[in-house]
C-alpha cells in the first residue's frame, strides 16, 4: 500500500526511510537509520525529482504509482547521481518507458557509466521547464557535493529542490516536516554529523549555491535526506552559512584525547576540570579510540577552542589521534585555536607532530606552551594544565 505523503496541493512526497541501515556510505555509522526523498509533482505534465536508494526501493515504486493515479510521468529529473539518489533509476524507467529525463552534462555522463543511459536532455544553468503552472529553474550546484549536482527552483511555489544539501541523517517518523519535529533536539547533532563528513570539503562552492539561492523567495525547500523545511528555514540556513565558512558553531572547548594506560586521559580530565574553574561553560570531552571519526569530526569543527592530547607511539602520534587529525586535514579543518598535551615514557614527540599538522592549516592559532608529561601526571603538570586552562579561557576574549 502506498504511503505518498502530500506537501502541497500538487507536490507529493514519495521518500522512504531505512532504519536497518548500519553504515551510511560504508562509512558512517546511523543508528537512527535514514531517509531517502524523492518528489512528484502533479502540474500538466507531472515530474518525478530524483529515485531512491535500492534498500527502499519497492515503497517508493509504490508510493510513485498511488501518486500518479493512472497519469503518465512526463519527466525525472536527476538532480544528484549518487547511487543513494538514483539506484531505483532503471527501475523507474522500466516501469514508465516513455518519461523524459533530465539531468546536467555531466549527470548524463555518469547515468550512462551506471545504467548504460543515455536519452537524457541536458540542461544548464539558468534553463526553464514550464509543466503547467509551474516554471522549473535550473541552479547549477557543481561540488555539493559531487561535480554534476543540480537544484531546481519551483518559480511558481517557492520551492527548492536542494539535493544532498540540507540533508541530514536519521530516519522520518511520522511526519516528513522540520516544523512538526523537535529538529534542533533531534535532528541537529545528526545534520552537523552529515554536512562536515560529506560536504565540508566543499565550503567555497556551499557559498556559491547559497548566494544563488538568496536570490529567490523560498518558502518550502526539499533535500534529498531528513525533513522537508516549509516555516523558519533561515535558522538552518543560518548554520549553513556558518558551516561553509569554516566557522564555530559554539563557543567552548572541545578536548580530544588517546590513552593507552590512563595517564593521558588522566591529564585531559585535569585540564578539562581547570577549564571548567577558570567559567567556560561549554566543554566537551572525548576518547578519540572509542568516539567514532564521524563524530569526532563534527564536534572538531563545531567548536571554537580544541585541545588534542596524545601519547607518543612507534615514536610517532598515537595511531588513533593521527587518523583524526588527518580525517581533519582531509576536510579543509581550519580557523580554530588550539592547545595540545603529549604524553611519553621515554621520548616524547607527539606534540612537535601534531603541531607540525595542525600549523599547515589555515588560519589555526595556537595557545600555550605544549604540556608535556612523562608517563604519569606529576604536580609540576598539573599546575602546567591549570595554567593552560587561564590560557585557554584568556583566548576567548581574543579575536582570531
Amino acid at each position: 500500500m502506498e504511503n505518498a505523503v502530500s506537501i502541497t496541493e500538487d507536490l507529493y512526497y514519495l521518500g522512504a526511510s531505512d532504519r536497518r541501515i548500519a553504515l551510511f556510505e560504508s562509512a558512517f555509522p546511523v543508528p537512527r537509520g535514514v531517509s531517502y526523498n524523492s518528489y512528484l509533482l502533479k502540474d500538466e505534465k507531472t515530474v518525478l525529482f530524483d529515485t531512491v536508494d535500492a534498500a527502499v526501493a519497492e515503497e517508493f515504486l509504490h508510493n510513485l504509482e498511488g501518486a500518479l493515479g493512472g497519469k503518465k510521468l512526463d519527466y525525472l529529473i536527476v538532480h544528484h547521481v549518487e547511487p543513494d539518489h538514483s539506484a531505483s533509476f532503471a527501475r523507474v524507467l522500466q516501469r514508465y518507458p516513455d518519461t523524459a529525463v533530465i539531468a546536467s552534462a555531466k549527470a548524463a555522463v555518469m547515468l550512462k557509466n551506471f545504467f548504460s543511459y543515455e536519452g537524457a536532455s541536458v540542461v544548464k544553468e539558468g534553463d526553464v521547464l514550464e509543466t503547467g503552472k509551474h516554471r522549473l529553474r535550473f541552479l547549477a550546484a557543481p561540488m555539493v557535493h559531487w561535480p554534476e549536482v543540480l537544484f531546481t527552483y519551483d518559480e511558481t511555489a517557492g520551492t527548492l529542490f536542494s539535493a544532498d544539501a540540507f540533508g541530514t541523517f536519521g530516519a522520518l517518523g511520522g511526519s516528513i516536516f522540520a516544523d512538526e519535529v523537535h529538529f534542533e533536539r533531534d535532528y541537529l547533532d545528526d545534520a552537523r554529523r552529515y554536512y562536515f563528513n560529506i560536504v565540508a570539503k566543499y565550503g567555497v562552492q556551499v557559498q556559491n549555491v547559497l548566494k544563488k539561492a538568496a536570490a529567490f523567495e523560498l518558502k518550502t525547500v526539499c533535500p534529498l535526506h531528513g525533513p522537508v523545511w516549509r516555516k523558519d528555514f533561515a535558522w538552518y540556513l543560518q548554520k549553513y552559512d556558518l558551516w561553509s565558512k569554516y566557522l564555530p558553531e559554539t563557543q567552548g572547548v572541545a578536548l580530544f584525547y588517546a590513552s593507552v594506560y590512563g595517564h593521558t586521559q588522566n591529564a585531559a580530565e585535569i585540564l578539562a576540570s581547570a577549564i571548567a574553574a577558570e567559567g567556560v561553560k561549554n566543554i566537551a570531552v572525548y576518547d578519540v579510540s572509542v568516539t567514532d571519526k564521524s563524530v569526532l569530526l563534527a564536534e572538531a569543527f563545531r567548536y571554537s577552542h580544541v585541545v588534542f592530547l596524545s601519547p607518543t607511539y612507534n615514536n610517532g602520534i598515537f595511531v588513533n589521534m593521527e587518523d583524526f587529525l588527518r580525517d581533519l586535514c582531509a576536510h579543509g579543518y581550519c580557523n580554530r585555536r588550539y592547545a595540545l598535551a603529549e604524553n611519553g615514557s621515554w621520548a616524547p614527540q607527539a606534540a612537535r607532530l601534531m603541531q607540525e599538522t595542525l600549523s599547515s592549516l589555515k588560519g589555526m592559532q595556537k595557545i600555550g606552551n605544549s604540556v608535556s608529561v612523562l608517563s604519569a601526571v606529576t604536580q609540576q603538570n598539573a599546575q602546567e594544565l591549570k595554567t593552560l586552562a587561564h590560557e585557554i579561557a584568556r583566548s576567548f576574549d581574543e579575536q582570531i
